[in-house]
């Protein structure tokens, strides 16, 4: 029995990286141009869901291929320490490091060899000890990439490192930083002062894959580990994961589950398949995108449901019982969050596959 090809697990890189091709074409071209290359200070923002994790994974695959040293972190507390840490590892294949930044001595061997006193203290800053292994690597031309999931501008540490980022890249370094998370957290470091020069980094927003993308990213992924989908069981499973790429991985992966002993996976086994995966997307991302949400912004929400489709910003408004400018805030605040999307200038609609019907659920409970 073949093990299952989909991996709907945050943090895995799908057999098949589907509908990000221009993306990863850029970011290739990129690396191979080194420093000065724009695509090298990229942000990716997008609702939970959209891939963001696992693209930077595959871009940091990729990157390692081009003979960079790829450094992968979350925004989370000690983030600048594990991103000295990771490149020390990184670089041990390359240089001979300790932690004490004195040169003593080169030598040959491998494909380049540093040698450092012992002093008793480390000598130095973050910006210093990092800025001398980056020295290091780029004489041998070899660049450094840093990823950061889950962007937080409340994190400290993450500023931090986006001002060091900026001293890197005018000192012409071989560095490049790619940054992930909810268009709401983007934009909130983006206001911060301190790293304004991240306002002219290159920005792409992760949004839904088209339908023929995903179709393609399923039969492959089916075919290329031995089995087969029939094209009407392919079309349930294209509907059911709505353009959202942790959605498709969801539903190949239960589907495939059904019957893997079978060599094809049948309209049947896709049933049950968007069932299991309707279900497990509830439980890791519309619960997690639900108890992110404020009061104000799910009386937003609530007002939107009257509406089989679109909304009309003026007509939620008057169901809030508020101006048209407070409703706008929320308007705001949701489709930075990737929950809703703009249907022309006056109308909004959900965007997040399933939440609409998840809340109306949540909402009857409540009474």
């Amino acid at each position: 029995m073949t093990s299952n090809p989909f991996t709907p697990t945050f943090g895995r890189i799908p057999l098949l990286m589907t509908g990000r091709d221009s993306v990863i074409r850029e970011m290739e071209q990129a690396f191979e141009n080194g420093s000065g290359d724009p695509n090298l200070s990229t942000i990716f923002t997008g609702a939970r869901g959209t891939g963001k994790t696992a693209l930077l994974l595959y871009l940091s695959r990729i990157a390692s291929a081009h003979g960079w040293i790829a450094i992968n972190v979350a925004a989370i507390s000690g983030m600048l320490e594990d991103i000295l840490e990771q490149t020390r590892q990184g670089a041990a294949q390359f240089l001979e490091v300790s932690d004490n930044p004195r040169l003593k001595g080169l030598t040959i061997g491998q494909l380049f060899g540093l040698e450092w006193d012992n002093p008793e203290q480390q000598q130095g800053n973050w910006r210093t000890r990092m800025g001398k292994m980056i020295s290091a690597l780029n004489d041998q031309g070899i660049g450094l990439l840093i990823t950061v999931d889950e962007v937080n501008s409340k994190l400290d540490e993450m500023v931090h490192l986006a001002a060091m980022y900026q001293h890197f890249v005018g000192e012409e370094r071989k560095v490049g930083l790619l940054l992930a998370g909810l268009p709401g957290s983007v934009n909130s470091l983006l206001r911060n002062e301190s790293v304004s020069f991240l306002r002219r980094a290159n920005q792409h927003k992760l949004s839904r894959i088209s339908d023929s993308d995903i179709a393609e990213g399923i039969r492959a992924t089916i075919e290329e580990s031995g089995r087969s989908i029939s094209p009407e069981a392919l079309s349930l499973a294209v509907e059911a994961s709505d353009g959202f790429p942790y959605l498709m991985q969801l539903v190949g992966y239960q589907s495939w589950s059904q019957s893997p002993d079978s060599d094809a996976v049948s309209e049947d086994d896709v049933r049950w398949g968007i069932t299991s995966a309707r279900a497990n997307f509830a439980e890791r991302v519309l619960d997690a995108t639900y108890y992110d949400l404020s009061d104000g912004d799910l009386r937003f929400l609530r007002a939107m449901l009257a509406d089989a489709r679109e909304s009309r910003l003026s007509d939620i408004a008057s169901r809030m019982g508020e101006a048209s400018n407070y409703a706008s805030t929320y308007k705001r605040r949701l489709i930075e969050q990737g929950i809703i999307g703009e249907r022309g200038s006056s109308y909004v609609a959900f965007e997040l596959p399933g939440f609409r019907e998840y809340l109306e659920e949540r909402f009857e409970e409540l009474g």
